[in-house]
């Protein structure tokens, strides 16, 4: 075990884990932050998104001794994010969500999309947001709400 202090949404936080602990477990059982989610632990689905260092990153493989001192960013600093916030209005009145597992990686990819791309074509929302997985197949309205969103960023 050891101690790591971690940059999340702004504060600083201890814990004392296991350095092979996985992010997203640090983030969920020691932070109790349950907005990211697991989904399959390798990286596949992206449920587990959240930001490391600025970079839409799957939490489920990352383990806690490569965080080193870069911010981590989760889905419950997205309401008070200028861009989330844009995305989470755009998630609603485009009625993204169904079940809405996958919802909170969902945002927080399209989120770095739109940091890094303002008005993204098709191409590059489908290359972005490829690698999350929606068991409700609501990926049309996925790509219709980061447009929508897109539209509104400044």
């Amino acid at each position: 075990m050891e101690k790591y202090t971690l940059a999340v949404n702004g504060q600083q936080r201890q814990v004392t884990v296991d350095p092979g602990t996985p992010l997203l477990w640090v983030l969920r059982e020691e932070l109790k932050m349950t907005g990211t989610k697991y989904g399959c632990g390798i990286a596949a689905c992206g449920a587990c998104t959240v930001h490391l260092g600025g970079v839409a990153t799957r939490s489920c493989v990352v383990p806690i001794s490569l965080v080193g001192n870069r911010p981590v960013v989760t889905i419950e600093a997205m309401a008070d994010d200028p861009i989330g916030h844009v995305v989470q209005d755009a998630w609603v009145a485009r009625d993204v969500v169904q079940c809405g597992y996958c919802q909170s990686g969902q945002i927080m990819s399209a989120v770095a999309l739109l940091r890094s791309t303002n008005k993204p074509s098709d191409g590059e929302i489908e290359a972005s947001m490829g690698g999350n997985l929606c068991r409700c197949a609501t990926y049309v309205r996925i790509r219709e709400a980061v447009k929508a969103a897109a539209e509104q960023v400044k």
